[in-house]
């Protein structure tokens, strides 16, 4: 495939998770739990000592693995997803934009102003919110409710040259990231639930669908049009920066890849072959490691995620997602939200480089 540029989504910074880090340490070692966090990082050390013989044995046999998922459904290990994105950004794009992104205990949604080429992102707004437990297991009704809510209250604080043009209807990207059987660009059945979510209505059901008429029951005027999940969001992010970017890689709760392949390249895709000559596809990453699954709600499955799980846990226990993520997008010059937050959740004062327990 040639060079290979690579868009990768990081949990937290290194400052903030070497900060972070001291003190768990400090209160692990105090409640009995360093030594688990210790064995853990050993035993991963030790599985991850492979001869370089031994990796290119699994790197030829996972190219085998992808060419049978790209020639049947269900012929591989591995899932590859054909995503229906066959034009990634230029940087030429211009307009108002909005996006949401659903893909755990929290969900974000943004407002990007593009400006073209010569001045890129002009504007950029985002805001986080934390979904109520009872809404992760309640009725495909109230989630979307929920979320239309917010991204209607977040529509409401367009600011002075933030609005879109008269008659014009707004448009939304939608980063869904759990399993869906994708049919078109715009419209995706999930297929089920992960992360702590457990809405026995919505399985089977279109997400866009679900979402649209949660809009339209608030009279907020917004039109999906795209439907997409994070590791394509990424590989789009990062080719609207560069034109060399062909692959992106999440790693997190969710672990997945996203790359460009040759739309000839991709025997069980039955449509017209799109005129870009490519395609997005999703590589899902899946039970290449088995730790800590026994006591988990569903054994057997997204082993891999599990173990980057547990391990961001033992260091960051006592952060949730939402203080992660503000403390990741801090770029103030005294990094003051990281401050605050270390602050407030661990109790410890942190200044540029300088950490007090």
């Amino acid at each position: 495939m040639g060079k290979v540029a690579v868009g990768a989504a990081v949990v937290c910074t290194a400052a903030v998770c070497a900060a972070t880090a001291l003190v768990v340490k400090h209160r692990m070692q105090s409640s009995g739990k360093w030594a688990r966090a210790v064995a853990i990082l050993k035993e991963f050390e030790d599985k991850c000592g492979t001869p370089i013989g031994k990796l290119r044995q699994i790197a030829d046999a996972m190219t085998v693995e992808m060419h049978a998922g790209l020639a049947s459904e269900g012929g591989s290990k591995l899932k590859m997803l054909i995503s229906f994105v066959d034009n990634l950004p230029t940087g030429n794009e211009k307009g108002l934009f909005y996006a949401l992104d659903l893909g755990g205990t929290n969900f974000r949604v943004l407002r990007v102003l593009l400006g073209g080429k010569e001045s890129g992102v002009v504007k950029q707004e985002s805001e986080e919110v934390s979904i109520p437990e009872h809404l992760m297991i309640g009725s495909s009704h109230e989630l979307f409710d929920f979320i239309a809510a917010a991204l209607a209250k977040f529509v409401a604080t367009e600011g002075e040259g933030l609005h879109v043009s008269s008659g014009k209807q707004r448009e939304l990207g939608f980063t869904f990231s759990f399993p869906v059987r994708q049919t078109s660009l715009s419209s995706g059945n999930l297929i089920k639930w992960t992360k702590g979510f457990s809405i026995e209505d919505a399985v089977g059901e279109d997400v866009v669908g679900e979402l649209t008429k949660a809009m339209e029951r608030i009279g907020l005027d917004m039109r999906v049009s795209a439907l997409v999940n994070d590791t394509i969001g990424t590989l789009a992010g990062g080719r609207y920066h560069h034109q060399d970017v062909i692959a992106a890689v999440i790693l997190g709760t969710g672990t997945n890849a996203a790359y460009v392949e040759r739309a000839h390249a991709i025997p069980k895709w039955q449509g017209l072959l799109p005129k870009s000559g490519e395609m997005a596809s999703i590589l899902q990453i899946l039970n290449m490691i088995k730790p800590l699954d026994d006591e988990s709600k569903n054994p057997g499955e997204q082993i891999f995620e599990k173990a980057i799980s547990e391990l961001l846990h033992c260091y960051c226990e006592l952060c949730r997602t939402p203080d992660m993520s503000a403390m990741h997008h801090d770029t103030s010059s005294d990094l003051k939200v990281v401050g605050n937050k270390l602050k407030d959740i661990l109790e410890v004062l942190y200044s540029g480089d300088t950490v007090g327990i």
